[in-house]
């Protein structure tokens, strides 16, 4: 083997792992962030976390992707460890897709059709037809199929280079000696994961493998400790991702860890202890790409199969590996925001949806307490609101920060509008947080200054008060679930909201003029509509920025569609309106004419 044969190497090496990674970047984006979607909402079964697993995998090219995406989502809580064992377990089968794949390169035959076959053949038209999408064409959808393309292409071209480069090496007798050595499993189990760790991927550590076998020097007995090695290699992708992520994260890493680690263990000593008692007629025949791949998938499947009923034993070693804290967890908590989810920027987006999801409980919950707390005083539970709202700015600045370095990562047209909405949301939400903690602050001016409001005056802010909790929890329900029909329920309450204000400003601004109620009193009363008022908004401003980005219309006007409902333009609009002003507006004008 010379030096042109080194360097040729090098260059298919570099070849295949790049045309891995935009064939799988390809995918994931043709996708739309669905397959990782999925792996958000698996709850109970874990043979199908584990088929899910290794159907995803095998679409995105990697174990080491979806192990990744796995220990972001458990360190960003949504998703559970439990949960997250039956995704690697899946996603240890799934890569053995990419061998699969490459074992083409073994098909033989005449005629133009087994030619056309050939990965030889088909790889550079591929490549080309790839980049003519990507380069040429505008749409993004078809630009991700040009880049599917041109990754799968250059993936065999890159194979293709590596099998040629090292060809000499059959009559090369280091290399023979070096194989034969590679027959004891100690230091093949160490070949196979040394190779594994510096090219961080067991898909190309067996496509190395393979091109090799081309030489014929590949044995069964040396290459089953290495491909052996190649799944425990595999795993330190999983255990750096877990460096400096929660102990529910690194708790799925090592998961994985173990997974392979006693699987590689338990299948050596059967197949060792049997070849000791038995033997093998084939240990020292030959192995052809199609051997390599087909002992691959074999190996990860029946480990899975023998798993399966263990996962709860995987989960202790797991939990006793990485243990709790002695220290107590804190009452209200941040969600992580894990930027190893940018390797997959449609899951980065769903968590920093979560998080907003938070700060939008936690406007909420506080304000659900604010107005109460007018009248009581209490101080624990204003302490705790004050907690939230503490929260819900850190998470402001940490929502913001995380979406805007985000934006520095390549995302679709789509992704990218949903990122400039997820920031206005958050807009959103600290505003109403901001609002709600005004009211609760009136509550110390009150306790202060002894101030008491009529029997009246409670009536009336009760009913509003019950509007505003309602219209908080539509456009949560709205902005949780994407729903379009929750969201335009929005906007008939916010109206029944200001006629309810309107109203009431005008009848405390009577009773100040005729001295029925104090200055300061009425003052703190007009202030806390004002808030009151201001959340609405906030809240209608949300559920027109939903039914806006459901739309898909980048030119969406949020005070036109408004103005449209206010118009009666809307469906349902004026029934809805009525309906609520029935509920709330009705029942006030009754305190109002009853004194």
């Amino acid at each position: 083997m010379t030096i042109y044969n080194a360097i040729n190497l090098a260059g298919g090496l570099a070849l295949f792992l790049y045309g891995m990674s935009i064939m799988g970047t390809g995918l994931e984006k043709f996708a739309g962030g669905r397959m990782e979607g999925i792996l958000q909402k698996l709850t109970s079964s874990t043979w199908k976390a584990v088929a899910l697993g290794a159907v995803i995998t095998a679409l995105i090219q990697s174990s080491s992707g979806t192990t990744v995406i796995v220990v972001g989502l458990v360190n960003s809580g949504i998703m559970q460890l439990p949960q997250a064992i039956g995704v690697i377990m899946g996603a240890n089968i799934g890569t053995t897709i990419t061998g699969q794949i490459i074992r083409l390169s073994d098909i033989a035959g005449g005629g133009i059709f087994m030619e056309m076959l050939k990965p030889s053949t088909f790889a550079p038209i591929l490549a080309f037809a790839g980049a003519v999408f990507f380069v040429f064409i505008k749409s993004p959808r078809k630009r991700n199929i040009g880049q599917i393309l041109m990754g799968f292409g250059l993936l065999f071209i890159g194979m293709n280079m590596m099998t040629q480069s090292v060809s000499g090496l059959k009559d090369a007798p280091l290399f023979a000696e070096l194989f034969s050595k590679l027959q004891n499993p100690v230091l093949g189990v160490l070949a196979g994961t040394l190779v594994t760790i510096a090219v961080q991927s067991s898909s190309a550590s067996i496509g190395i493998l393979q091109a090799l076998s081309s030489t014929g020097i590949v044995t069964w007995g040396s290459a089953i400790p290495i491909i052996l090695g190649q799944n425990i290699g595999t795993t330190s992708t999983s255990l750096l991702a877990a460096v400096g992520t929660s102990k529910a994260a690194k708790r799925s890493a090592m998961v994985h860890v173990y997974f392979n680690l006693i699987g590689t263990a338990v299948f050596m000593a059967a197949i060792y202890g049997i070849k000791a008692i038995v033997g093998f007629s084939w240990w020292d025949t030959t192995m052809n790409m199609g051997d390599i791949a087909n002992f691959h998938t074999l190996f990860n499947v029946v480990v899975t199969v023998l798993f399966l009923p263990f996962t709860k034993g995987l989960a202790w070693l797991a939990e006793h590996s990485v243990k709790d804290e002695d220290k107590p967890e804190a009452d209200i908590e941040a969600p992580v925001l894990d930027e190893l989810l940018f390797k997959s920027p449609a899951v980065a987006i769903q968590q920093a949806h979560a998080a907003v999801e938070t700060m939008a409980r936690n406007a909420r919950a506080n304000y659900g307490e604010a107005v109460p707390v007018l009248y009581s005083h209490d101080t624990e539970c204003i302490a705790l609101i004050h907690k939230r709202e503490s929260l819900i700015d850190k998470l402001e600045v940490s929502i913001n920060n995380y979406l805007v370095k985000l934006t520095d990562h390549e995302l679709s047209d789509v992704e990218s509008h949903t990122v400039t909405e997820l920031l206005n949301f958050v807009i959103e939400y600290e505003r109403i947080g901001d609002y709600a903690i005004n009211v609760v602050d009136r509550s110390g001016e009150v306790f202060d200054k002894g101030i008491e409001f009529s029997p009246r005056a409670r009536k009336e802010l009760s009913l509003v008060d019950s509007a505003v909790k309602e219209i908080l929890d539509i456009t949560l329900e709205a902005f949780h679930g994407d729903s379009l029909e929750r969201a335009a329920e929005v906007e008939p309450l916010e109206e029944t909201i200001d006629l309810m204000i309107e109203l009431l400003r005008e009848s405390h601004i009577h009773r100040l003029k005729d001295g029925v109620c104090s200055i300061e009193s009425g003052i703190i009363f007009l202030e806390i509509l004002t808030n009151l008022e201001r959340i609405s908004d906030h809240c209608s401003n949300i559920a027109a920025r939903i039914i806006g980005r459901e739309a898909e219309d980048e030119h969406f006007d949020a005070h036109e569609f408004r103005r449209n409902m206010h118009a009666g333009l809307a469906p349902d609009f004026n029934r809805k309106l009525e309906q609520n002003k029935e509920k709330y507006y009705a029942p006030l004008m009754e305190v109002q004419e009853n004194g």
